[in-house]
């Protein structure tokens, strides 16, 4: 048994810039680069395998062919995706749908719940998370009179904090912010609102049929209290355990080991450097513990978020 590592996928954006190629210490074609697809068995970007026995296959590969390292789990396709986003100018405001009205409109495609972990963002950064309508009368007036500073919720943001948004939350990242993206895999996205900008000298297509169906009215909050626990060599927090996805972040400060106890995880080093089962690791670096891997011996100095079903 080993871990599993995955190559980056990269995409240019509207709203991108340049700072993946620094994270990833890498050199990268073009200045609008906004997200890079670490983990993914999505048609519309899928990691192939760079190490191992498993080497040159992709991640939808496995999963229909190697059941047993993700714990015989169900399911036509993998079920989470894990990006790295570099917003230099605002995202659109948009919403997700869920499961069900994604999988009756959007050709059987999953909704999408997400979450954020910031990894850096600029001075006084901030993000929109939600609105103010009561209702859905309000709601589409509000939208079609354009009164955006009425309607949308603005959160400050700062390095370390992490958002969970579940599908039907209406939502932008700010420019200026890298961010981590724990989601279901899915790539539905429904634009309420694209700050008048142009691609290829037209606007846009919004969704705002869509959008009305989906969002969540009245907006509800999901802040949660991250639960540390402290162990030999370093601790770990429990961000958010829902539906589709836990999400822990690991910090390590000398060595340790980690108890390996549930299926497959996911992990992203996101700060320092060190070893994990013998293997070098360091910030950017992205893997899969399979199902039934055991303890892991983690040496070095460094912060790991690990997601899992």
């Amino acid at each position: 048994m080993e871990l599993i590592f995955f190559d980056k996928l990269f995409y240019e954006k509207l709203w991108g810039g340049n700072r993946l190629a620094k994270y990833f210490d890498t050199a990268l074609a073009g200045d609008k680069i906004g997200e890079c697809w670490t983990v993914s068995g999505h048609p519309n970007g899928d990691s192939t395998v760079i190490n191992g026995r498993y080497k040159g296959r992709t991640l939808s590969w496995l999963w229909q062919h190697e059941k047993s390292i993700f714990g015989n789990l169900k399911g036509a396709t993998f079920p989470l995706l894990i990006k790295i986003i570099d917003a230099k100018e605002d995202l659109s405001v948009q919403v997700h749908p869920n499961d069900h009205y994604a999988h009756r409109h959007e050709n059987g495609e999953r909704g999408k719940t997400e979450c954020w972990y910031i990894l850096e963002c600029e001075e006084g950064a901030e993000l929109i998370l939600g609105h103010h309508a009561s209702h859905i009368d309000e709601m589409e007036a509000m939208i079609r009179e354009e009164r955006w500073g009425e309607l949308l919720k603005k959160k400050k943001i700062r390095p370390g904090d992490f958002l969970y948004i579940p599908a039907g939350t209406i939502h932008s990242i700010g420019k200026g912010t890298l961010l981590l993206e724990i989601q279901q895999s899915s790539d539905v996205t429904y634009r309420v609102f694209d700050f008048n900008r142009l691609e290829g000298g037209r606007p846009r297509k919004l969704d705002i049929s869509k959008s009305l169906d989906v969002i969540t009215i009245p907006h509800q909050d999901y802040a949660s209290t991250p639960q540390i626990s402290h162990m030999a060599g370093g601790s770990q927090t429990c961000l958010v355990a829902k539906e589709h996805f836990t999400v822990w972040k690991l910090t390590v400060s000398e060595n340790l080991i980690f108890e390996h106890d549930e299926t497959f995880k996911l992990a992203s080093v996101i700060k320092g450097s060190g070893r994990v089962a013998g293997i070098e690791v360091k910030k950017g670096d992205h893997f899969m513990v399979p199902h039934q891997f055991g303890s892991m011996k983690i040496a070095g100095e460094m912060e790991i978020i690990l997601a899992h079903l």
